[in-house]
């Protein structure tokens, strides 16, 4: 019935569109559902024995699945029990669009032990499990021992080096005299660093002055 479901809302426009945005996904796998009609589907569906018996049906064959297993996960309401789920889920995100679309709103009321959660993803050696706790970091506050954190992450992966470039571009928009230390002090691998300085460039979070004073910290 689910599956049914989603290729009603398929968009074979979209689907031609979506897919070039995700080399890392098979196109056969992509059905081609708008994010908006896919959250819509998922706040109906949560809650029924439907949704229950989905969650426990891992790995999934298409894209959307994915993206409608997180969306389930999202809005569940106990703590624990989205941290389970999550932890469950991600050894099989693929891409970095269903990796970066969801975070449970639970996670707010326990920071602390969200955090010791994400110092072990931190460490995974996963892509994506890595890419989710840099992401989850960067919807907290920028604080210089999260900074630390994510400065020590050292990999080969482009999604995880793009992600640790997002999140320094983004703490230099909310808390720029913490986080310019680290392009400073140069801590940062050179193709974090100037990425980092690029898409810093591209923010409108950030004035002038300071872009100007990036543009001269390239390496």
């Amino acid at each position: 019935m689910i599956l049914d479901e989603l290729f009603s809302m398929q968009d074979k426009e979209y689907k031609k569109f979506h897919s070039r945005l995700m080399p890392t996904v098979d196109e056969s796998v992509i059905i081609g559902i708008r994010v908006p009609q896919l959250r819509a589907f998922a706040k109906k569906l949560a809650g029924t024995k439907e949704a229950e018996e989905f969650l426990q049906k891992l790995p999934h064959k298409y894209y959307e699945e994915n993206n409608l297993h997180a969306f389930l996960v999202e809005g569940i309401k106990n703590f624990d029990t989205a941290l389970c789920e999550i932890e469950r889920f991600l050894p099989y995100i693929d891409n970095w669009a269903t990796c970066d679309m969801f975070s449970p709103k639970v996670f707010k009321k326990n920071p602390e032990k969200l955090m010791d959660k994400i110092n072990e993803w931190i460490k995974s050696e996963k892509t994506y499990t890595v890419r989710y706790a840099i992401g989850l970091l960067m919807r907290m506050d920028f604080k210089k021992e999260h900074m630390d954190m994510v400065s020590a992450v050292k990999s080969d992966e482009y999604y995880v080096n793009m992600m640790i470039a997002w999140y320094f571009a983004t703490a230099l928009a909310f808390s720029y005299d913490e986080a310019i230390v680290y392009l400073e002090e140069k801590r940062l691998d050179k193709w974090v660093h100037n990425k980092t300085i690029q898409k810093a460039l591209e923010s409108y979070r950030i004035d002038k002055d300071i872009k100007t004073k990036l543009r001269g910290m390239k390496k």
